[in-house]
């Protein structure tokens, strides 16, 4: 009994702890968890201290006073806004739709994987369901018996593989060369990684047959490479025509190393009609994406422009020249190459393990129950008279109408079964490929996937918080765009007598009437200070000319773009400032200047004077909706806060 007290009273406490309110308006509470989400979302790390999150908690009950006047208006129910809170549900949910940690291990583990490559020998014998029981048996025994010959140390393999067809039954054997990372299916890759040099696995089936590795070497990754070549192609087994290309690839690489441009000779020579035309150039790679003999040359030049002596391949002969090399990132760490194998992950055939593994999370969270009263037998048989013939459905207890399964929230019938299988029927225009144990079970994933996605509020904290967060943030831009920004905006009353009131606010600093240029580019800005030097008026340079943009204005000398310290004088025209990113130029010409203190008219000060009668108006609507929802603060949850 003492522990059933105990334990109940833990609960109490954690249940506690992770619901504690820290402030309320009004008669709303917002709980500690709310806030440490929102503000560990939006924290800057620089600021990340007690101050920080006294000032955040001060935006953050402002907003919520905020987001709660426009669910007073009502705003949530217009059709624009729900439209948008509709797209962007279609847009995020997808993210929510995968095991996010297993993903992470599958990348990590891929990780580890990349840091290394292996040279594999593979021994192999094919299996298919049309062989009798004995050749099945004969090969198994061949692949054991190649297995055993392995392990003991065995390394002529022509000879090893000669034997045991001899004896008991052919066993094939090939040379991978040099794998990494994504070269193999994922139960081989694994299977290989898990070896050390010299090692061999045991017989490993697969669905098409029995499978040895033998690990010859490794080495750390050499990553990818960029490279041209020049490609003195040898059709298969013409013995003239190769000397003949060994001759012009000899003569070609004495060019070269007379100091001849590389692009240009592979243009003038090479074969390879995929990259003659760009010099070359090939797209980057990495291990085995070619012939094994190729990549041993490419990985072989040390530095940038080294080139390679020619050698020969079952395509005629290459000469490589090295372009750049990119290694493989020892830290996981590196955003760039962990979002590349992120993209891998998911586009091969691993994933289907996270697939899996989030499926049983699904049907687990959703509920579902198969009725086992159903024998599959009689399912399968309305079925083919459902999905074929079309004929009425009913056999004795099972009906269009009787449930195949369910889950806590909905019963997916018969009837909606067979009408999915007659929909795979059409798209397929004929019966479909797997079967309909397969497709069953597919219809089950397909139904179970959906019914947790338009219920993901409810199993998923994160994304139940993320659409709340978009639905207040977007009703919030509409509460304040009618209770503050359009009236400021349109308030012409308000704005002039704000601007009274304030006169003495809105005078200028040291001013200037001033043409602004903003050029093309340098050369067009420089151009046209030497015309506007040559007293050519400044209006006529904009005729016909695209290039230039002008604009003449009263501004402070502060907002003039200059490079340095500039003394501002009448007919001034200031060095042109570039900028950076796309080239453009930009200079000004000083037609009068103005001491600081002027008073600026209405017109003048009119965009300062709305951002200001903004501020008042929000200022004012804040205070009402306080004195609306009075703001408390739980002082003691947020210490624990800090």
């Amino acid at each position: 009994m003492k522990k059933i007290v105990l334990l109940f009273a833990f609960a109490l406490f954690f249940t506690f702890s992770f619901s504690q309110t820290l402030f309320t308006y009004g008669n709303h509470t917002v709980s500690k968890e709310e806030f440490l989400q929102a503000y560990n979302k939006n924290k800057n790390v620089a600021s990340n201290n007690d101050q920080a999150k006294r000032d955040y908690l001060n935006l953050y009950t402002l907003f919520k006073l905020k987001a709660q006047a426009a669910k007073d208006m009502h705003l949530d129910t217009l059709a624009s806004l729900k439209s948008d809170l509709k797209n962007f549900r279609t847009q995020i949910e997808d993210s929510y739709l995968k095991d996010n940690k297993e993903v992470d291990t599958l990348i990590n583990q891929a990780f580890i994987h990349s840091q290394k490559d292996i040279h594999v020998q593979h021994f192999y014998v094919s299996i298919n369901g049309k062989m009798t029981p004995g050749d099945t048996l004969k090969l198994y025994q061949a692949i054991n018996e190649t297995y055993r010959k392995l392990k003991k140390g065995g390394t002529d393999y022509t000879d090893i593989l000669s034997e045991i067809k001899e004896k008991i039954a052919p066993v094939k054997g090939n040379d991978l060369g040099w794998i990494t990372v994504f070269t193999l299916p994922y139960d081989f890759e694994n299977l290989v990684y898990s070896l050390n040099p010299g090692q061999v696995s045991k017989p490993f089936r697969s669905e098409k047959g029995w499978h040895i590795f033998k690990i010859e070497e490794e080495r750390p990754a050499v990553g990818t490479i960029k490279a041209a070549q020049i490609l003195f192609a040898v059709p298969a087994g013409n013995i003239s025509m190769r000397d003949h290309a060994k001759q012009l690839a000899d003569s070609v690489y004495k060019t070269l190393k007379s100091g001849a441009d590389f692009g240009e000779l592979a243009k003038k020579y090479s074969n390879d009609r995929g990259t003659y035309m760009n010099g070359g150039i090939m797209p980057e790679f990495g291990v085995a994406k070619f012939d094994g003999a190729f990549e041993t040359v490419a990985f072989s030049l040390k530095t940038d422009s080294d080139i390679s002596a020619p050698f020969l391949t079952e395509f005629g002969y290459h000469i490589i020249k090295r372009l750049s090399r990119s290694p493989v990132p020892a830290n996981i760490d590196s955003t760039a190459f962990i979002y590349k194998l992120k993209q891998e992950v998911l586009n091969d055939s691993r994933i289907k393990l996270a697939k899996d593994l989030f499926l049983k999370h699904i049907l687990r969270k959703t509920g579902y129950r198969k009725n086992n009263a159903i024998k599959e037998n009689l399912l399968w048989k309305i079925t083919d008279s459902f999905a074929i013939s079309n004929k009425k459905i009913k056999a004795g207890y099972l009906n269009e109408n009787t449930a195949l399964f369910s889950f806590n929230n909905t019963k997916i019938r018969v009837g909606d079964w067979l009408n999915y299988v007659k929909t795979v029927n059409r798209q397929n225009g004929a019966k479909p490929d797997l079967s309909y144990p397969e497709l069953l079970n597919k219809y089950v994933s397909l139904t179970a996937i959906e019914n947790y996605k338009i219920r993901l509020e409810e199993f998923d904290p994160d994304f139940r918080y993320q659409m709340k967060e978009f639905n207040e943030g977007n009703m919030l831009f509409e509460v304040m765009q009618r209770e503050v920004w359009s009236k400021a905006a349109t308030d012409s009353v308000g704005l002039r007598n704000y601007y009274n009131d304030h006169m003495s606010k809105y005078t200028w600093g040291a001013s200037a009437d001033a043409v602004l240029f903003s050029c093309a580019k340098e050369t067009v800005a420089r151009k046209a200070i030497e015309e506007i030097n040559e007293n050519r008026e400044w209006k006529k340079l904009m005729n016909g000319n695209g290039e230039i943009q002008t604009d003449s204005a009263r501004v402070e000398l502060s907002q003039i773009p200059v490079n340095s310290t500039t003394i501002f004088i009448p007919g001034l025209i200031t060095n042109p400032v570039i900028n950076s990113g796309d080239g453009t130029a930009v200079f000004a010409y000083i037609l009068k200047i103005y001491p600081a203190g002027q008073q600026r008219s209405f017109e003048d000060a009119r965009g300062l004077v709305i951002n200001d009668y903004q501020n008042y108006l929000e200022k004012k609507w804040i205070e009402e909706l306080k004195r609306k929802y009075p703001i408390r603060i739980n002082e003691k949850v947020f210490q624990s806060i800090l």
